[in-house]
C-alpha cells in the first residue's frame, strides 16, 4: 500500500506582502517636495497680485529725459521700488527667452537644477546615493553635486547665457526706471521696505521644507 504525502499549502510571508503594498502605495512625489512647489506656486501667485498694471510701465506721457546722474539714479530706485514685481517679471521673459533659443543651455541647466533636487535636497536621508555600486554620502553627494554645478555654469555655455541675459534685462530695467518720470507714482508702503515678491520663498522659515531642514 502506497503511504500518501501529507499536502503542503502554500504559506505567504506576511512581512513580504506588507512590504510589497507599502512600496505600491507609496507617493510619487514626497511631502517636502510636494510643499515646495505648492510654496513656489503660492509666492508667484502672491507676487503676480502685486504687480502694477502694465500701462503705467509704458505710458508715454510719462517718459522725460533725467537732469542728471543723481537723478536718474533716484528714479532707478522710486520706479523699483514701485514696478518691482513687473519688473522681475521682465528680467524672467528675458532669461526665459534666452534659454529657449539655447536648447543646450536650458537642458543642461534643468538636468542640474534636477539633480540638485532629486539628488539631495529632497532625497531620503535613509536611501543614500548609490552610483556604479559605490555608495556616497551626503558629503560626497554634495561635493558631486557643487563640482558638476561648477563645470556647466562656468565651463559651458550655460554660465555665458545667463549672464548675457541678466545683463541685458538689467540693462532695459535701468534704462526705463531712469526715463520713466515718478512724481506721479503714489506707493503704498515705504521705500525702504523688505521686497515681497518673486523668489521670496527662498528666504523665511515657512520656505524651508523638512527634508531640506534635517539635512542642514
Amino acid at each position: 500500500m502506497a503511504s500518501s504525502s501529507p499536502a503542503i499549502l502554500p504559506i505567504s510571508n506576511p512581512q513580504t506582502t506588507t512590504t510589497t503594498t507599502t512600496a505600491a502605495a507609496a507617493p510619487i512625489a514626497p511631502p517636502a517636495f510636494r510643499a515646495f512647489l505648492s510654496n513656489i506656486t503660492d509666492t508667484v501667485r502672491h507676487g503676480f497680485s502685486q504687480r502694477r498694471p502694465w500701462y503705467e510701465l509704458v505710458d508715454r506721457s510719462a517718459f522725460s529725459k533725467p537732469d542728471s546722474l543723481s537723478d536718474a539714479t533716484h528714479r532707478i530706485r522710486k520706479n523699483y521700488s514701485y514696478f518691482r514685481v513687473n519688473y522681475l517679471s521682465c528680467l524672467a521673459a528675458v532669461l526665459a527667452i534666452s534659454l529657449l533659443t539655447n536648447p543646450f543651455a536650458l537642458l543642461a541647466l534643468l538636468t542640474l537644477l534636477a539633480a540638485w533636487i532629486f539628488l539631495y535636497l529632497f532625497r531620503p536621508s535613509d536611501s543614500p546615493l548609490v552610483i556604479l555600486g559605490r555608495v556616497f554620502s551626503d558629503t560626497e553627494t554634495l561635493g558631486l553635486l557643487i563640482l558638476s554645478s561648477v563645470v556647466v555654469l562656468f565651463l559651458t555655455s550655460v554660465g555665458s547665457v545667463l549672464i548675457s541675459a541678466l545683463m541685458v534685462g538689467i540693462a532695459i530695467i535701468c534704462a526705463h526706471g531712469a526715463f520713466r518720470a515718478p512724481e506721479d507714482l503714489f506707493l503704498d508702503e515705504p521705500e525702504g521696505a523688505p521686497a515681497v515678491g518673486f523668489l521670496s520663498f527662498l528666504s523665511g522659515p515657512a520656505s524651508n521644507p523638512p527634508a531640506v531642514a534635517a539635512r542642514v
